[in-house]
């Protein structure tokens, strides 16, 4: 029997990412199985390594384009068009991330998420016809104001000026005027991929949940949330639509609520986007055995985590399959994982005790042993 593997898992943070993570599980069960069928399917959660998993598993091609971060400074970020060349993806962190701050220089009062906009239109100028969106890791508390500034939205003061950058500008905005808007988004699906459900304003909002982690003070964290709370106050009262409790729409600082507002956007779990956009359950099917893994599993990994994702979709094709997940830390917590999500066993790849940096620097090979060792015991299990 021709034996199919399929090896999809998420990066592991810090180490590896999602593409070299499923090489390595490759190279493992190769050394057992050097004859059988892999189908690598890097996966993704809509965070960090969104735009390459998704890429890399449809055969697409990066693009770079200058953008200006969190700060006004122009620097070049990457984003993606998927191989069927009307689908583009982006990382709103590319241009807007907390990579882009430190802990002397964060302040959600001015960063603005004016690049991720200006992500948007390059990929609108690819002739796309879709727009996936990964909302992680943003530097920002500015309800996507700034976005919406790049894409020809006017936000404007009582006087008639627009307002500043920033969730601190916020305070300021009276009209919105999108006679400019670029019309190409009135014709391109946006797709948000995110799994994040906190709404916009109060104390799950995007200023008291994810504020103090972008640098905010308790007392702008209170300055923020009213801010948001006018912004979508007269989002209500300009362009007709409710942001303020909408899930979801705290994702990012609150770019969730501002794609919502000025756009035909639609949120989605970060994992089904990837799921779907890969075309995974197709590809599953006839398969062996199905790899996955994250950096670490534990109880959090059900809730919308790349491991249950993959394991729930995989189940739901092929409920006889085994699925077997690697992770460089597997939690006591991570056996309810085997109630919830339908994955079938759980493997930690380090080689005995070390410390991070050897254990990140092994991680290559860690991965590759352990796949083998898994590789071993279907072979002695088939004979």
């Amino acid at each position: 029997m021709k034996m199919k593997f399929v090896i999809a898992p998420d990066s592991f943070k810090g180490s590896l990412s999602a593409f070299e993570v499923a090489n390595a599980m490759a190279a493992g069960m190769q050394r057992v199985f050097p004859t059988a069928t892999y189908d690598l399917i890097p996966m993704a959660d809509g965070g960090e390594g969104t735009v390459e998993a998704l890429v890399r598993a449809t055969k697409g091609r990066f693009l770079t384009t200058l953008v200006h971060n969190p700060w006004d400074e122009l620097v070049p970020a990457q984003y993606g068009v998927l191989g069927d060349g009307q689908t583009a993806v982006i990382e709103m962190a590319a241009a807007s991330g907390i990579q882009f701050i430190t802990e002397q220089t964060a302040n959600p009062l001015v960063t603005t998420t004016y690049g991720t906009g200006e992500l948007i239109k390059a990929a609108l100028d690819q002739g796309v016809q879709e727009i996936i969106i990964g909302l992680g890791g943003s530097a920002t508390i500015d309800g996507g104001s700034g976005m919406a500034q790049a894409l020809g939205a006017r936000l404007l003061t009582a006087t008639g000026t627009e307002i500043p950058h920033g969730g601190g500008g916020l305070k300021e905005l009276a009209t919105i005027d999108l006679t400019a808007l670029d019309p190409r988004l009135a014709t391109t699906k946006l797709t948000l991929a995110s799994d994040v459900v906190n709404p916009l304003i109060g104390e799950q909002g995007a200023a008291a949940v994810f504020g103090p982690q972008k640098g905010a003070t308790p007392a702008m964290v209170k300055r923020l949330d009213a801010n948001l709370t006018h912004y979508a106050e007269v989002i209500k009262r300009e362009l007709g639509k409710s942001v303020a409790q909408l899930p979801g729409a705290g994702a990012a600082g609150g770019l969730g609520a501002g794609l919502l507002a000025f756009t035909n956007a639609n949120l989605q779990s970060g994992i089904e986007v990837v799921l779907a956009a890969t075309n995974f359950r197709q590809r599953c099917q006839g398969a062996t055995l199905v790899l996955t893994g994250e950096g670490g599993l534990d109880f959090q990994t059900s809730f919308g985590k790349a491991p249950a994702g993959v394991a729930q979709a995989s189940k739901s094709v092929n409920p006889q399959v085994p699925v077997i997940a690697l992770a460089g830390r597997v939690a006591t917590s991570a056996r309810e994982l085997y109630v919830t999500t339908g994955i079938d066993a759980m493997f930690a790849t380090p080689t005995g005790a070390k410390d991070l940096p050897t254990a990140l620097k092994d991680a290559r090979e860690d991965i590759a042993q352990t796949a083998e060792s898994i590789g071993r015991v279907i072979k002695m299990m088939t004979k």
